[in-house]
């Protein structure tokens, strides 16, 4: 199996000239009947042995976990073991699977190592600190296994352990009632940082387009919790008009999703919609089951609907965007 990566690294090298490979990627989206950006593709699987490899890996490092013992000893060496399994693997094989698995795998031993021990360091002598401290160490490791394999979650990962030590910092001094807004600008600025990697490859051709598929995984859910939690749509203090607005909210991201041309947000928001929607509904069905029942085939049904008529949603979308905004999205 081979990527657009690996096709444009052939045009580079002359295996194949650039007009072949036009025609080819034209044939393959007219039998998809769909353009290959709108696909929304990301590398995750290369073939079964990724899937064998990740558990071949999984058994290796929990069982170097169970052996080891101590305080921060399990989590070094899992870290470690991940790093010597990417070396080959990720550097020299170019698994994708196996990437994103030990790439997991390097950060949460490096989360047990470093955080688990900064916290108890920050107990003994009374300090938070230590505990941003930590989160900051852990970040740059993570930016240097970026720096070393260059796989595209990890910019994602890198980003989440930043805003962590950005909000241990911050989260002391900031109105516990205004929280969900803190959390909402980081979101804001993840999704920045996920567009700025988005337009630097309009035509998702490279790793780039991958690097923004997982930020804007990581920027959806901390846009659209805060923004669910400040119309009050968690626990028991929904009503229909806060149902309504999570309508509306929905209906603007869906909007988003089109324009951006990724789904990311649709989908992190669908649980608040299928309890606003039942919420609307409640009197109607007298079992809680039908009830979601009904809104989840309803919902489920008008997404696989926009999924089918995908590029004519969006161009009607982005006709109400000026053209030099246009020209840049993808």
């Amino acid at each position: 199996m081979y990527t657009d990566e690996d096709l444009e690294s052939a045009v580079q090298q002359g295996v194949f000239n650039r007009q072949a490979v036009e025609r080819f990627r034209g044939m393959v989206e007219q039998r998809r009947a769909t353009p290959h950006v709108d696909e929304e593709s990301f590398r995750l699987l290369t073939g079964f042995n990724d899937i064998f490899v990740v558990i071949a890996c999984t058994v290796v490092l929990v069982s170097l976990w169970m052996l080891m013992s101590g305080d921060i000893v399990p989590g070094l060496a899992v870290a470690a073991a991940s790093w010597g399994l990417s070396e080959y693997f990720v550097r020299r094989r170019r698994m994708a699977l196996p990437a994103v698995a030990l790439l997991i795998s390097y950060v949460a031993g490096l989360g047990h190592v470093l955080v688990f021990g900064a916290l108890t360091a920050a107990e003994v002598r009374e300090s938070d600190l230590y505990g941003s401290a930590g989160l900051l160490l852990m970040a740059l490791l993570v930016g240097l296994h970026w720096w070393r394999f260059r796989v595209p979650v990890t910019i994602a990962a890198l980003t989440a352990t930043v805003m962590g030590f950005l909000l241990s910092l911050v989260v002391e001094y900031w109105p516990e009632s205004w929280l969900w807004s803190l959390f909402l600008l980081a979101g804001v600025a993840t999704f920045a940082f996920a567009m700025w990697w988005d337009l630097s490859d309009r035509q998702r051709l490279s790793y780039r387009s991958d690097v923004a598929f997982w930020l804007h995984l990581l920027s959806a859910p901390l846009i659209v919790h805060p923004l669910f939690m400040g119309v009050q749509m968690v626990g028991e203090s929904a009503d229909s008009l806060a149902s309504w607005l999570v309508v509306g909210i929905y209906l603007l991201l869906v909007w988003l999703s089109l324009v951006i041309d990724r789904r990311a947000f649709m989908v992190s928001s669908l649980a608040y919609v299928i309890f606003a929607f039942y919420t609307l509904f409640e009197g109607v069905y007298q079992s809680s089951e039908a009830g979601y029942a009904v809104v989840g085939l309803l919902l489920g049904s008008a997404l696989l609907l926009l999924s089918a008529w995908w590029q004519v949603a969006r161009r009607w979308s982005l006709q109400w965007l000026p053209g030099h905004v246009q020209a840049r999205l993808p």
